[in-house]
């Protein structure tokens, strides 16, 4: 198993920065993507960033403006936010794709709350 715990989010006002991490533990070899999800009241769970060992995704809203890293070492994820908008509100929740063999499980953190004043 696989256990996630964020840590840096809060309030910023727009066009200010915030930094999200995710520290990883227990089997954290068998991860194959770590990424980023949010959800703003009434609205559906989206991704916002992942990364794998191909590359890295963003959906189009952040594109630009926030960037995902990993540092393996650390067993750690990060995902950067700059030039933050109103629309960005939202919990934001870890995710980890775990690999036993041919068997996924997924590993979600526990949320922390991104709020950007206009």
């Amino acid at each position: 198993q696989v256990q996630l715990v964020e840590s840096g989010g809060g309030l910023a006002q727009a066009g200010g920065s915030l930094r999200l991490s995710c520290a990883a533990s227990g089997d954290t070899i068998c991860i194959s993507a770590m990424g980023w999800y949010r959800r703003a009241p009434g609205k559906e769970r989206e991704l916002v960033a992942a990364i794998t060992k191909s590359g890295t995704y963003y959906v189009d809203s952040v594109k630009g403006r926030f960037t995902i890293s990993r540092d393996n070492a650390k067993n750690t994820a990060y995902l950067q936010m700059n030039n933050l908008k109103p629309e960005d509100t939202a919990v934001y929740y870890c995710h980890a794709a775990v690999l036993y063999g041919l068997t996924r499980s997924d590993s979600w953190g526990q949320g922390t709350q991104v709020t950007v004043s206009s």
